[in-house]
């Protein structure tokens, strides 16, 4: 979530990949908060799955899955220019999928901890959890002077998280006790799974410039396959075997991918006339294929084929405007309250679970609140979390997998 925006070693940071990784996140803050507050419009939650439409609550996980398409590319060849073998770029790959699909599993069973069979609170096993993995995944400061410390903090941090998945348990709706509920992965499960699936389709053919184009074709067409139960078997395979699912999540991350080839490909584009004819266009296709792909339904919750193509036809859109704004005219200043979540995207995303873990739920949602205070509420639990992403930030507490 937090792969680099440079387009090479030498260039300069690429300005609006951060912001949008930003922006994004600030929305996901704010519609989390705004799901406990009652009395709004409709277009202020996400639709229900029997219900064909999309709001803007609806657009803000693709909008994750985009920017992470688009970072692809950039950090593979920044690897390969830091002279790394095809085999580390795999281990890296697997490690950060897994990572994310292990973080995913651990705030999905974070309100599932049976106090009584695994021994501590539920509060307390999430917030050790957490803390592990900033011990974990923190980015440590170079020194010849401490590398053996920063094993160490690494070391403890992994024995912290398995520690507690051992100890982990709870009981099913029948009353069994069991392990982790592997039946949802939580959002960062989800991405950890879509940039896997991404990445053992878009790696091999990389070279080929025609290949992301291709790959989201077949990946819509796998989803489209799939609502049509043609496909159902691939569906119901574990995903540690078929990480692709219905191919839904992954032509996101692809759609990104293409828009990363229009943008930040000197040799596709050069000027910014060529890219933003490009990106009209793009878009203007995805546009027109999700609405010939209508009759399938439009739900963020099925994800169904034109779901997909419209929230990647508006996130190329919104690229476009963020990339003219920030690169083009370097006009970056308005974003510098988003900057911390869009550098420092992982650890800013965690911040609200480690809240809840910390100071309990009920310090924000035991006071139920509707309507217009319940829209304030949430706006200043967004800038708490965005000020508290600034200040570890500054205090060089940034997570990376």
């Amino acid at each position: 979530m937090n792969s680099p925006a440079a387009a090479t070693p030498g260039s300069s940071r690429i300005m609006s990949v951060d912001i949008f990784r930003g922006l994004t996140m600030l929305v996901m803050i704010f519609v989390n908060a705004l799901a406990a507050v009652r009395g709004l419009p409709w277009w202020n939650y996400h639709l229900p799955a029997d219900v064909d439409g999309i709001t803007y609550v609806d657009m803000v996980f693709p909008a994750f899955l985009f920017i992470v398409g688009m970072a692809i590319p950039l950090a593979i060849r920044r690897r390969f220019e830091k002279g790394d073998s095809t085999f580390k770029l795999w281990t890296h790959v697997l490690v950060r999928s897994l990572s994310l699909v292990l973080l995913g599993l651990i705030i999905a069973n974070s309100n599932k901890v049976d106090p009584q069979l695994t021994g501590i609170s539920g509060g307390l096993w999430s917030a050790a959890a957490f803390v592990g993995a900033i011990l974990l995944w923190n980015v440590y400061p170079r020194s010849p002077r401490r590398p053996s410390l920063n094993r160490v903090l690494r070391g403890v941090g992994l024995l912290l998280i398995v520690c507690l998945l051992a100890i982990f348990r709870r009981r099913t709706p029948d009353g069994q006790v069991a392990w982790l509920d592997f039946s949802y992965w939580e959002i960062l499960g989800l991405i950890g799974w879509a940039y896997l699936s991404a990445c053992i389709l878009y790696v091999p053919l990389r070279k080929k410039r025609w290949a992301p184009v291709v790959l989201l074709i077949a990946l819509c067409t796998t989803n489209v396959l799939t609502r049509m139960s043609w496909l159902c078997a691939l569906r119901n395979l574990p995903d540690y075997i078929w990480p692709f699912e219905t191919g839904a999540l992954a032509s996101i991350v692809m759609a990104g991918i293409v828009a990363s080839t229009i943008f930040l490909d000197a040799a596709f584009a050069r000027t910014f006339t060529e890219k933003a004819f490009w990106a009209m266009g793009y878009a203007t296709v995805l546009f027109a294929a999700g609405w010939l792909l209508t009759p399938f339904g439009i739900s963020k919750l099925r994800a169904t084929p034109t779901w997909c193509l419209y929230c990647a036809g508006a996130c190329t859109l919104i690229f476009l405007a963020l990339y003219w704004v920030a690169d083009i005219r370097h006009f970056t200043k308005w974003a510098s309250f988003a900057m911390p979540a869009g550098s420092n995207t992982l650890l800013t995303y965690l911040l609200p679970d480690i809240f809840y873990a910390v100071c309990g739920a009920y310090l924000y949602r035991s006071y139920p609140v509707s309507g217009w205070p319940g829209v304030a509420g949430s706006l200043l639990f967004t800038a708490f979390i965005l000020g508290w992403a600034t200040v570890m930030t500054r205090l060089k507490i940034r997570l990376q997998l």
